[in-house]
């Protein structure tokens, strides 16, 4: 059960590639009660909203050969990418101050494969969790509620 690895005190950060919710478990391993400690959104709009750039072609030869076209860049992608580069830091900023403390991820699987990378090994030592879901849309008490029945 995840609720054993939230000990009292337990910071639990609930993220996806807009948004991160810093929680501090208050109450019990058994009786998770999250406080907000801190909040980062980033205004990440789709990628047609982003970038107005066609697709390039690229040449593969000469003479008859043909042309491809080249993948356009998914900038939402690169937004949420860079923000969970951006929310590892933070984490790496705050044991590195000092505050060496249980943590707890939360993110949807390819988030939390970024975060994984972009984290210090200070971090990943202080990790005691890893939750592969989507849980910032929800509201604290029914996160503390999902974890709980995990």
């Amino acid at each position: 059960m995840i609720d054993s690895m939230i000990p009292h005190g337990a910071l639990v950060l609930i993220g996806d590639g807009r948004k991160a919710l810093f929680l501090r478990n208050k109450g019990a391993p058994a009786r998770l009660r999250f406080e907000v400690e801190d909040v980062f959104e980033q205004d990440n709009p789709s990628t047609s909203e982003q970038g107005t750039d066609q697709p390039g072609r690229a040449v593969t030869g000469v003479g008859t050969a043909r042309n491809g076209a080249i993948e356009g860049t998914d900038w939402h992608r690169l937004a949420e990418e860079r923000f969970a580069v951006e929310i590892a830091d933070t984490l790496y900023r705050r044991i590195h101050a000092g505050r060496r403390e249980k943590l707890v991820v939360v993110a949807p699987p390819k988030v939390l494969g970024e975060m994984r990378k972009a984290f210090h090994k200070e971090v990943t030592a202080c990790i005691s969790a890893e939750v592969p879901k989507e849980l910032t849309s929800h509201p604290v008490a029914e996160i503390e509620k999902i974890l709980s029945a995990l």
